[in-house]
């Protein structure tokens, strides 16, 4: 490929370009201006000696050549100093851009990229390339380490079938109820990490096509406790729905605010013993409502209390996929949720065996008085 002129050379030819135009531009109309003006101003002074005239009109004629030749020449360097100033100001964090994009495009995404104060407009050019290559960064990050996680949470379902098989095909494990049952329990393990993949790049792309509507934060709570009762019954958590004051109106898409406190629900309850308690509480603060779901359960540690929105996060390594504790997205997906109905999911815990309350806030919806 035929390289390309710098661009520090296009502008610096635009410049002398602009600046030789100018100059001839002057250069023609001083001369053909200039001498007809002396003539005329010479006449008017009454001097009849063609001799006198004509050696006055050679002198203008000299100082007029030599005055004009000096000034272009000095004109000319001066031009060309603060043209070269001035586009190297211009081009030069416009080549540290391009070599930060050629960096960038060989998935080195660590770049220092000054910020330049010649112009609002490279300025902020400057900045939003240093706030993409970080993105792409972080972007970059969150892929291996969710592949990595990924490849850790399909391990064990898989050595499970494929152990549950070999040991059918060697007669070591018994075709029964028991092992059919452990193999499909897998396979939906494997089917729910599929789909909570999805749920998760979805809510990293913003791509959860919500579909907000009016709708009672109370009334929500309440259908969310009403479809998890019987799976709290079975443990023997009590599950308690705290009545809120009327009005806690949001505006948010109902399945996907549904799913957010299933998910909450859910968590409390692999975390909460036999005989605990878990409680939801809608309530107001301000022009924000709250859902409060709150356990006697397990707790957080204080420096994991919001490391368990990260993906496949466990507060205890020790709890794999096996033992029914979930896909460890979900946390993940319920905080991307509610950021797009532009509210806030927090987690706050006095630590392990103290429980935890998980706390969903959006903003109201307007028009609502009490």
């Amino acid at each position: 490929m035929r390289r390309r002129p710098r661009l520090v050379a296009r502008l610096l030819t635009a410049q002398a370009v602009v600046v030789a135009v100018g100059g001839l531009t002057l250069l023609l109309t001083a001369t053909l201006v200039a001498p007809g003006l002396f003539h005329e101003h010479l006449a008017r002074t009454g001097l009849a000696s063609p001799d006198v005239t004509h050696h006055a009109e050679q002198a203008f004629a000299s100082a007029f050549g030599i005055s004009i030749t000096v000034a272009t020449a000095a004109s000319l360097l001066a031009a060309a100093l603060v043209s070269w100033f001035l586009v190297r100001r211009v081009a030069r964090p416009v080549e540290e851009l391009a070599e930060a994009a050629e960096t960038v495009a060989a998935g080195t995404y660590t770049i220092d990229v000054p910020s330049e104060p010649f112009s609002s407009e490279l300025e902020a050019l400057s900045t939003s390339f240093s706030h993409m290559a970080d993105r792409l960064a972080h972007t970059d990050a969150s892929r291996t380490r969710l592949l990595a996680d990924l490849a850790h949470e399909l391990r064990t379902p898989l050595a499970t079938l494929e152990a549950y098989i070999d040991g059918l095909e060697d007669g070591v494990v018994e075709t029964s109820a028991d092992s059919y049952e452990t193999m499909r329990g897998q396979v939906v393990r494997l089917r729910r990490l599929a789909s909570d993949l999805r749920e998760s790049a979805a809510a990293d792309e913003h791509a959860l096509n919500l579909a907000p509507v009016r709708l009672e934060a109370s009334v929500a709570a309440a259908d969310a406790v009403g479809a998890a009762g019987p799976r709290f019954l079975l443990k023997s958590v009590e599950l308690e729905l705290v009545p809120g004051p009327t009005g806690l109106t949001v505006e948010a898409d109902p399945e996907r605010l549904g799913q957010v406190l299933a998910i909450l629900l859910d968590n409390a309850l692999r975390h909460t013993p036999k005989g605990g308690h878990v409680s939801v509480r809608p309530t107001r603060t301000g022009s924000t409502i709250s859902v409060i779901v709150s356990d006697d359960g397990d707790g957080i540690p204080a420096d994991q209390l919001d490391a368990v929105f990260s993906r496949f996060h466990r507060v205890d390594p020790s709890r794999t996929s096996s033992d029914g504790s979930g896909s460890g997205l979900g946390l993940t997906i319920a905080r991307a949720i509610v950021t797009d109905h532009g509210g806030t999911l927090t987690a706050q815990s006095r630590g392990a065996g103290t429980g935890a309350t998980f706390t969903v806030t959006l903003p109201g919806a307007p028009g609502r008085h009490d």
